[in-house]
């Protein structure tokens, strides 16, 4: 296919992993900030490609995995009321609470429904006036626009039965929490394509230039992937530490300022939690005063959530670059998509996903 396949070429590249194997003099750790570039790498198996003494690492991309499990416990319990309809994308179904999943209570008969926008939510809610349609509202800056969008449809209808349940986290502050830890260890990023494609890039600009690292806003094929990766080992080479665009097919600097429109219409900048590192100030958008009403924790109380995560599973060092998923001690035994302990065993841009799918042969005598 025109404008696929050449981002595929196996002959490109290994042309581009001759001249990463050329450009790197010492070991360097890098991090792909996006769960599509994750599947990507390990799917097409980049990292057979790179030097052995350059290591990427897998970061908090997938807005799934950084769920926090008190957010999916909430979804849980407002699922299993008699009068709601909950709506979500599929993969957010099979993620693991404490004690449960949203695919459960759907089977034990609960009113949980798969779509495939925000907007169907709100087609729901316009078709079932004596049900409250909540629909559950996670990603990154990638996702926020549709569910700003399902918002203002519903307050411009003034359709009184829908509501959000909203854990929307966003990208450049979770770079500056790990880049501020003392155990981070990421050198150089590949910035997530499709975030930028929606945000620009600016605010990408002031980290590299604080924190003495490289950032290279990078697509999802293997040839964005191996060319974003020697644009990064270049600059670390020479001693540099700027933002580059290597996906400028798609992304602007100053990004797709209708979309933002529509996210700052709705939305205004908060603090989130982050599953597996914590609470991040201005890290998440909530609904502004003015939609508070479509806020489904101002409609229920659900009070005090008790949440108790698997001894078991080390999904917070994977999101955050200190281990690979293999390194887990349940990988494939008691962690499998069938039976998983956490996110990202599940998600559909989750690293363990990626691993179990695509390199689980190769890790098993590692």
């Amino acid at each position: 296919m025109k404008y696929l396949d050449e981002f595929r070429d196996p002959s490109f590249a290994k042309t581009l992993s001759e001249k990463i194997h050329s450009k790197t003099t010492q070991p360097w750790t890098i991090m792909e900030i996006c769960g599509g570039q994750t599947h990507a790498i390990v799917k097409s198996g980049l990292e057979n490609l790179l030097p052995s003494s350059l290591s990427i690492v897998h970061g908090p991309g997938c807005p799934v995995c950084v769920t926090p499990l008190e957010m999916i416990e909430k979804a849980i319990l407002l699922a299993q009321k008699p009068d709601v309809i909950f709506t979500s994308f599929g993969d957010m179904l099979r993620v693991p609470g404490s004690t449960s999943d949203l695919l459960t209570v759907k089977a034990n008969g609960g009113d949980v429904r798969i779509v495939y926008s925000p907007l169907d939510a709100v087609v729901i809610a316009e078709k079932n006036p004596d049900k409250e349609v909540i629909f559950f509202a996670v990603g990154f800056e990638t996702t926020a626009p549709a569910n700003a969008m399902a918002v203002w449809q519903a307050y411009k209808k003034n359709i009184k039965n829908f509501s959000i349940l909203c854990s929307h986290v966003l990208v450049p502050p979770a770079m500056e929490a790990l880049l501020s830890s003392s155990s981070n260890r990421v050198q150089g990023f590949l910035a997530a394509g499709h975030v930028c494609t929606v945000m620009g890039y600016e605010e990408y600009i002031p980290l590299a230039k604080k924190y003495r690292v490289p950032i290279v806003v990078t697509g999802f094929e293997p040839i964005d992937i191996l060319h974003g990766t020697l644009m990064l080992i270049t600059q670390l080479e020479e001693g540099r530490y700027e933002l580059e665009n290597q996906y400028s097919r798609m992304v602007k600097k100053e990004g797709n300022v209708t979309a933002q429109e529509m996210i700052f219409t709705v939305f205004e900048i908060s603090r989130r939690t982050w599953r597996g590192i914590g609470e991040i100030p201005k890290s998440g958008y909530t609904l502004k005063k003015e939609f508070a009403r479509y806020d489904v924790e101002n409609k229920f109380d659900l009070g005090t959530v008790i949440v108790l995560e698997s001894p078991l599973c080390i999904a917070g060092n994977i999101l955050r670059g200190l281990n690979k998923p293999f390194e887990c001690s349940a990988f494939g035994k008691q962690c499998t998509p069938e039976h998983p302990l956490g996110a990202p065993m599940v998600s559909s841009e989750g690293a363990c996903a990626a691993y179990y799918n695509y390199k689980r042969q190769d890790v098993s005598t590692i």
